[in-house]
């Protein structure tokens, strides 16, 4: 099963998503869930609890994917995307 997780920023961290979405309680949880491997992103094992997941992005945990839509304007995005470029 598919659950939408809306965001008002261009991005989320994975840890943050997973609590988020309801999936683990704690940030402890969290770090645990994905420092052993039983996240994936986008398809592949995750193992970087602070990975930048963006507009589009699916992250997999206990048999339940999360997909992040952002409602930040695509120019903050870019924004956020190209600083220090």
């Amino acid at each position: 099963m598919r659950q939408t997780i809306t965001i008002e920023t261009p991005f989320i961290r994975l840890a943050d998503l997973l609590k988020l979405a309801g999936a683990v309680d704690t940030g402890g949880q969290a770090k645990l869930a994905v420092q052993s491997g039983e996240v994936l992103v986008n398809g592949e094992v995750c193992a970087m609890r602070g990975k930048k997941l963006r507009s589009g992005d699916v992250a997999a945990y206990a048999g339940r994917e999360y997909e992040v839509r952002s409602t930040a304007p695509e120019d903050e995005a870019d924004a956020v995307l190209h600083a220090g470029s």
